[in-house]
């Protein structure tokens, strides 16, 4: 039996078959995408930034500078929309009309906190570090006070959330499969390109791997 809807406000109502609320697909896909973007109101205006993000648990992490106003204006005890998307395809139909894409989407909605607790704040961090490059915190030079005390960080509880996929060929009319023009799937997929040394590399390290590739 499928997940239901947490609430029914993240019910899907458009391709409501294209829906999941299962908690497992939710996290996979908050876990592959390597940004998310943050939704909220500043200044009674709507306002959508494009930040880093990691998932511990049921919890999502965001975080930038102690003098964000981003990030204050997350930690003011207002609700926020974070949406992580990955693309997969483009889907090319014999008409226009079908036309679409292959894709992932999580959008999980609620009201952040900002982190006080120091070893939370410093957990946190390295998990936003290991996500990127595993096994590269325990090299780098450590944290200061005064930068942890620079960055701010955010956590929202995954408590309303809805995923929404699609994969596949076109679904082009019976009438049109016989139309003389290609139609399938184009796949894209996320790929780093090869490391490129700043000048202080002697030779002696080895560039860090990233999980963000995917085939």
């Amino acid at each position: 039996m499928k997940a239901k809807p947490h609430t029914d406000f993240v019910r899907l109502r458009r391709m409501h078959e294209r829906g999941d609320y299962d908690p497992t697909t939710i996290h996979a896909i908050l876990d592959a995408a390597p940004l998310c973007h943050v939704g909220h109101i500043i200044d009674d205006r709507p306002v959508v930034i494009p930040t880093f993000h990691w998932r511990d648990g049921d919890t999502v992490y965001w975080h930038g500078s102690a003098a964000s106003r981003m990030l204050r204006a997350n930690a003011a005890g207002d609700v926020v929309c974070l949406t992580a998307t990955l693309l997969d395809g483009f889907v090319f139909a014999r008409s226009a009309f079908h036309h679409s894409a292959n894709y992932r989407s999580a959008m999980v909605f609620g009201v952040p906190r900002k982190v006080t607790d120091d070893a939370e704040k410093l957990a946190s961090l390295k998990g936003f570090t290991e996500r990127l490059s595993p096994g590269r915190w325990d090299g780098l030079r450590p944290v200061t006070a005064q930068e942890l005390k620079a960055t701010a960080v955010l956590a929202l509880t995954i408590s309303e959330a809805s995923a929404k996929t699609r994969s596949g060929p076109p679904g082009d009319d019976a009438e049109d499969v016989t139309w003389p023009i290609w139609g399938g799937v184009l796949p894209v997929h996320l790929a780093a390109a090869a490391p490129i040394d700043d000048s202080h590399v002697n030779g002696a390290y080895t560039p860090p791997a990233t999980p963000f590739t995917s085939d």
